[in-house]
């Protein structure tokens, strides 16, 4: 997908609850399932490292933080949705938000990488969905809530208030009345008609506005809504499906009718149904094949599309505005790099050809330079005290090519970090008094 090209991105992935998940056999969704257990050694592509350790490096930390607090199957979870969120943030406009689905098991994991990503600056909510569920809990409370990350991409976001449900109503509205000063003209806002008569009796202000219905406000963080029991029309067979309202609830606040939503983990369609009922214009994406019938079939439950005439008609392709590509589309816009401090520098493009892994690079740059780190000048018997770094960082246009890069050891490699060139490293080491011939 282009750049910027995107106003909502609303999801539910995988949360590495450590279980297969499977739909119900007479269900729509006949045959769909997935895993979320995580390995880091068969879940997690060397491209996915390597990319986000040289251009990405603070989401590296969170990932290897992670791993060595909890265990390899978080640090695998992390760098699947890294490398996902890395990319959904190049698609989301300036002033667009992001709605991440999680629940307590990873929550907090998340929350720390969405920092990385999307900036600690731009967490706007952690977004409490409670509902009811009546199981016996054992020796600890009932797990009745699931958690929503509400970011923004920068500080020009939209948002747009909600009018409340009745339950929900403040208690100076269902008094039926409020006041309101308004360039010295005292002004009486009722929402209660026997009230309003009384009101308008006494005179006691200057204007009297009557408001049939609720008010929009800013709703609270914490957002009472049943789950979708078992006889819901909603249903599909999906076990993790979320109610509609959820969605609608995440649509209304973060969008405008016309607008973008994308739901890079569609599932069951709920998203995209959800956007459709609000005429919004949506992307749903999922790696299940059958999932656009999911979102055809609940489109016709729903009104929203006819009913073709023949069942051997092609569902998801009769319909214009509907599409289903099954090939990645091609990129019209300039091809920008997802990481924001890239953006605006003037890179050099990489020479022409093979890209070396970054153990090619290591085991070529031992070969030249020997077992050496080029910060500090101490040598090393084993290679593995030595990690690979850019001479020229990538916040300054730096490529990622092996003839940008050099070893060092790992107290240079931190003191480096992702700012500093080579000569400013040894610059550092030698006022400092650390290079190994003691040059100052």
């Amino acid at each position: 997908m282009n750049s910027k090209s995107v106003h909502l991105i609303a999801t539910d992935p995988p949360f590495n609850k450590g279980k297969d998940f499977h739909a119900t056999p007479d269900s729509l969704s006949d045959g769909a399932s997935f895993h979320d257990r995580w390995s880091w050694e068969k879940d997690v592509h060397e491209d996915w490292v390597e990319s986000i350790t040289d251009d990405w490096p603070l989401v590296m930390n969170v990932i290897q933080g992670s791993r060595n607090s909890y265990g390899d199957d978080m640090g695998a979870f992390l760098c699947y949705m890294a490398v996902r969120l890395i990319a959904m943030r190049r698609v989301l406009r300036d002033d667009g938000s992001i709605y991440l689905h999680c629940d307590p098991t990873a929550s907090h994991y998340l929350k720390e990488l969405m920092d990385a990503v999307f900036g600690k600056q731009n967490f706007r909510n952690e977004i409490v969905w409670h509902y009811g569920k009546w199981t016996n809990a054992g020796k600890m409370f009932q797990k009745n809530h699931d958690v929503i990350l509400f970011y923004s991409k920068s500080d020009n976001y939209l948002f747009n208030k909600q009018d409340r449900e009745d339950e929900e109503t403040p208690k100076h509205f269902q008094r039926g009345y409020t006041t309101n000063v308004i360039k010295g003209v005292t002004q009486l806002l009722v929402y209660d008609k026997r009230k309003a008569a009384k009101k308008i009796r006494e005179g006691k202000y200057d204007r009297i506005v009557f408001r049939e219905g609720k008010t929009a406000v800013c709703l609270p963080d914490v957002w009472p809504m049943p789950i979708l029991n078992s006889q819901s029309n909603e249903r599909t067979g999906f076990p993790t499906q979320k109610p509609l309202p959820l969605y609608e609830r995440i649509i209304k606040a973060s969008s405008n009718e016309g607008d973008v939503v994308l739901d890079p983990f569609a599932g069951c369609a709920t998203t995209c149904v959800a956007a459709e009922r609000l005429k919004r214009q949506w992307v749903g994406i999922d790696i299940w094949e059958k999932a656009h019938e999911i979102v055809v079939k609940r489109l016709q439950n729903e009104g929203m599309l006819a009913v073709p005439e023949s069942d051997k008609e092609d569902l998801w392709r009769m319909f214009g505005e509907i599409k289903c590509l099954e090939e990645v589309p091609e990129r019209t816009d300039d091809g920008e790099t997802a990481a924001p401090f890239l953006i605006t520098r003037l890179q050099t493009p990489e020479p022409p050809g093979p890209r070396m892994t970054h153990a090619q690079m290591k085991e070529h740059l031992l070969g030249q330079k020997g077992c050496r780190c080029q910060g500090c000048g101490r040598s090393f018997d084993d290679p593995r005290y030595l990690e690979l770094d850019h001479i020229i960082p990538r916040a300054d246009g730096g490529i990622n090519h092996v003839s940008n890069r050099i070893l060092l050891c790992g107290p240079c490699n931190r003191a480096k970090s992702h700012r500093l060139t080579l000569s400013g490293l040894q610059e550092l080491n030698r006022k400092s008094g650390w290079m190994a011939d003691g040059s100052t």
